[in-house]
């Protein structure tokens, strides 16, 4: 299985007005947090073909990389929770753990066929259960040679955090650090062939489907995104919670609430 570890920073935050009982025995940390989340991919694919003409041929291969579409971690810093003050003061902190376009290399598979004879060529990209994630994409006849296929959709991903914080009493505390990782659920590519490129009006009366299926990413290819040095702060003993954003900043996930940071935990 593939790691990408990928590293991040928290900006500095400037200070945010506080409530009363910063000697709250609430604690932060560490504490791990998780959401399943809607990840865009880009997926591109190179196929060739070999022995087009031959029984049991043609053989197949794939290669080509999947490109997600990015993670952040918002943390967001509240004076009070709600409903105990009729103004609550907000900051936030962004970290993008994940660019977009990171990209997951898939080598070539192994030799697959065949079907016999010299057949027209589709691919279809479905999840690690075998439901299709794009439509049918013709790649060509097998003697004439074979196009790249490129498709964009949606996997299932579940997005891990682990939180710390330190010197939540002091200023410019608090000092948050955050690790984790994201597991992807899997990408698999059906190969058809097909003896008409069109079933009315083929060359051939009756049609003819075979179907392989090559897995191109496992389910729970995980990248990681490492502990870094600690920085910050907002100052005082804050209310502290965490959403995790696409790579355009839209949220994932709910606004997910840590708890209130303390000094020395």
């Amino acid at each position: 299985m593939s790691l990408i570890g990928l590293g991040f920073a928290l900006a500095a935050l400037s200070a945010l007005p506080l409530s009363a009982a910063a000697d709250s025995t609430d604690v932060l940390g560490p504490q791990t947090v998780s959401a399943t989340v809607a990840m865009p991919v880009d997926i591109h694919a190179e196929v060739t073909a070999m022995d087009c003409d031959n029984s049991p041929g043609p053989y197949i291969t794939l290669s080509g990389e999947l490109a997600v579409g990015g993670l952040a971690i918002q943390l967001i810093f509240q004076n009070n929770a709600k409903g105990t003050h009729t103004h609550i003061e907000e900051l936030t902190a962004t970290a993008v753990v994940i660019p977009a376009g990171e990209s997951i290399t898939f080598a070539k598979q192994p030799p697959l066929g065949g079907v016999g004879g010299n057949p027209f060529i589709w691919i279809q990209f479905t999840d690690a259960d075998g439901h299709p994630l794009s439509g049918e994409i013709f790649l060509g006849r097998c003697v004439q040679g074979l196009s790249a296929a490129d498709a964009s959709f949606v996997i299932a991903a579940l997005a891990t955090a682990v939180i710390e914080g330190a010197d939540c009493s002091n200023n410019p505390g608090p000092f948050i650090t955050l690790s984790g990782d994201i597991r992807l659920s899997g990408v698999s590519a059906n190969l058809i062939f097909r003896n008409n490129d069109n079933p009315v009006g083929g060359p051939h009366e009756h049609t003819e489907t075979a179907v392989v299926t090559v897995e191109l990413v496992p389910p729970g290819l995980d990248i990681m995104f490492p502990k870094q040095p600690p920085l910050g702060g907002v100052g005082g003993n804050p209310w502290i919670y965490l959403r995790f954003l696409d790579g355009n900043g839209n949220a994932l996930s709910d606004k997910i609430l840590l708890g209130r940071c303390v000094q020395d935990f």
